[in-house]
């Protein structure tokens, strides 16, 4: 089990202390976020807070899905490949072995 360490991190204007395995990977994800943030305070900036963090997980959420689809789709079509691989060293092992 990974240690867990303390880390202090900067979020739309607000500090937050959290308990990370990977420093690094919960400091991409802190800028990340606060990214977004700021991406989506900046196209709303009559918004409160509250409103601006909601729109900001939803993009968050919708960059997600994508992701997920991406790799969905690239598993179905691995798989497909494989299997016609595997077909066509079938096909060939079937045409070497003498008779």
């Amino acid at each position: 089990m990974t240690e867990k360490k303390k880390l202090k991190l900067k979020i739309f204007d607000k500090e937050y202390s959290l308990l990370v395995e990977d420093e690094e990977v919960a400091t991409e994800l802190a800028k990340y976020v606060n990214d977004v943030m700021s991406e989506t305070r900046n196209e709303l900036p009559d918004q409160p807070k509250d409103t601006v963090a909601i729109i900001a997980a939803l993009n968050i959420a919708y960059d997600l899905f994508v992701e997920k689809n991406k790799y969905r789709e690239f598993s179905i079509q691995a798989t497909d490949k494989i299997k016609k691989i595997k077909l066509l060293l079938n096909e060939s092992n079937i045409s070497a072995t003498p008779s």
